[in-house]
């Protein structure tokens, strides 16, 4: 029906199959919806570790709830163990992926990552940054191209210290160039 309303020959050979191959895309695209985070998130309880973990410049690609277009940048992840409760790292990105692949808003998906390891893992303090560009600011409405917009969340130590939160923000923002 989309290609119908703006495309003036929809029949033609090229768009054929498109509604398919649209399909098969929404289906990988938005394939966390129908996954449960919960599963994701595995606890070890192997180590004894009581400091901050961090994982940071984890690829994001989502997608808009209000436009449905893609935004796409990095998320920051970390935490600190608590009962020698910790998992593995590929875990944290996977917990991302989850919601990240869903129709969403950055703040959303920033405090559903945060809320999952605060619940799953009941660390000390969770701490989750996401930079991310909007193509529904870039390409659309506003044209903002090279804006970004920066969401945290922040849970346990990391909300009521500010020296612990300070610590895991600079071990986010370590070699990194500065942007204007």
């Amino acid at each position: 029906m989309i290609i119908e309303e703006i495309d003036p020959e929809p029949d033609r050979p090229d768009l054929v199959k498109t509604p398919e191959r649209v399909a098969k895309m929404y289906e990988e695209i938005f394939s966390g919806a129908f996954q449960d985070p919960n599963k994701t998130l595995q606890v070890l309880l192997t180590e004894q570790h009581d400091e901050i973990v961090i994982v940071k410049d984890i690829p994001i690609f989502s997608m808009c709830e209000h436009h449905m277009l893609p935004f796409y940048g990095r998320a920051h992840v970390g935490y600190i163990p608590k009962n020698n409760r910790i998992t593995g790292l590929s875990k944290l990105a996977r917990v991302v992926d989850v919601f990240s692949k869903r129709l969403q808003v950055q703040e959303r998906l920033t405090a559903s990552i945060a809320n999952l390891i605060m619940y799953r893992l009941k660390p000390y303090g969770v701490i989750v940054v996401i930079e991310a560009e909007h193509l529904c600011m870039i390409m659309r409405g506003v044209k903002k191209p090279g804006s970004y917009t920066i969401t945290s969340a922040v849970r346990g130590v990391f909300k009521e210290n500010e020296k612990t939160r300070a610590e895991a923000l600079s071990l986010i923002m370590a070699g990194r160039p500065f942007k204007y």
